[in-house]
């Protein structure tokens, strides 16, 4: 008798573990989902809205200018952003000729952050145009000329500005992940009237 009470007891509570075990990988089966449909990490979009010229001169064939570049950076994950180590590049013939950090902050969920850079570039020698290339084929070959850097066509140059956001994103306050975003333009500027011609990201 005694022996049979003890037996089902003890059936009683394999039974109570079975049904908590499978209620746990229920629920870790859940929280999984959850991550990776609404709070699975996603890259910051950015985008380029405009970029300007305020000044430009050219003597003794080197170049001086100003050059402000406008960007929306917005924020896809249903968790703060929080960027830092980012940077705007500029370059001219594979040749750097500005740089600048970006300030850490934070972008809230699902929200779009504007920022402006604007640089001044001293100084730097143009080089002697291509005999064979115009400004028209310039920006149909603006994303080879994106792969080998930057170069003077015609009457007009190149400038390739490189902008790059590292950072992280906490979701559900517990688990971090870090994020890159990154986005390459190609400008192409007038040498002779100042203007921009057109640019490609």
């Amino acid at each position: 008798m005694n022996k049979q009470h003890r037996s089902s007891s003890g059936s009683t509570n394999l039974a109570s573990c079975v049904v908590a075990t499978i209620f746990i990988i229920f629920i870790i089966i859940i929280l999984l989902i959850l991550f990776f449909t609404l709070f699975k990490p996603q890259t910051p979009q950015i985008s380029v809205t405009s970029i300007q010229v305020p000044s430009f001169s050219l003597s003794n064939n080197t170049i001086t200018f100003t050059l402000s570049q406008y960007v929306s950076v917005r924020n896809p994950n249903r968790a703060d952003f929080t960027h830092y180590h980012s940077s705007l590049q500029l370059m001219y013939s594979g040749n750097q000729i500005g740089f600048m950090f970006i300030p850490a902050g934070k972008i809230d969920s699902g929200r779009t952050q504007y920022m402006s850079a604007t640089f001044t570039v001293d100084d730097f020698p143009l080089l002697p145009p291509s005999s064979t290339s115009s400004a028209s084929t310039m920006m149909s070959s603006s994303s080879s000329s994106s792969a080998q850097g930057v170069a003077a066509i015609g009457p007009s140059l190149e400038i390739e500005s490189r902008m790059k956001m590292s950072g992280r994103v906490r979701v559900l306050q517990v688990f971090t992940h870090s994020v890159d975003s990154s986005i390459t333009c190609v400008v192409a500027v007038s040498v002779s009237d100042r203007s921009i011609l057109g640019f490609h990201c």
